[in-house]
């Protein structure tokens, strides 16, 4: 019997209601708008989800992967989600200006090497300690 309660936490924690993965759809608009975004995006790169219009594209560079996380305690899953996005489009900022691109095109969710594409949102899984998402995109030079 004195070994009930320290197995009992060990079952808790290894039961699935513990192994939560919440899937979001964030709009990428409401990522570009957060102040954060602002302050970390600096406009020189443009961002375009798969089947979203663009202007017309000069050049297409290789493809790339962006897969970010952030730690989920004390966040809501929707801000963590954010922050996660937000965290892999500065990450294709930074590597296009390497590449000499000033946009990203065909942007997909690729969580798990599953890629989905929206016009308008960003799939992202909130589990029950880490929040993360992963994006799959083109490095390309458009008219601006």
């Amino acid at each position: 019997m004195k070994y009930a309660a320290p197995l009992l936490a060990l079952a808790l924690l290894a039961s699935p209601a513990i192994a939560r993965d919440t899937i979001l759809q964030i709009p990428l608009q409401d990522v570009l708008s957060m102040p954060e975004a602002k302050d970390k995006l600096d406009g020189s790169v443009k961002f375009y989800l798969a089947g979203q219009k663009t202007p017309k594209i000069l050049k297409e560079l290789d493809t790339d992967v962006s897969n970010q996380k952030t730690n989920g305690f004390n966040k809501s899953d929707e801000f963590g989600c954010r922050w996660s996005i937000l965290s892999a489009l500065i990450a294709f900022q930074n590597s296009a200006k390497k590449r000499g691109a000033n946009a990203v095109i065909h942007l997909a969710s690729y969580y798990k090497k599953n890629e989905v594409k929206n016009d308008t949102t960003i799939e992202c899984h909130a589990g029950a300690f880490i929040t993360g998402a992963a994006l799959k995109g083109t490095y390309a030079t458009i008219n601006s």
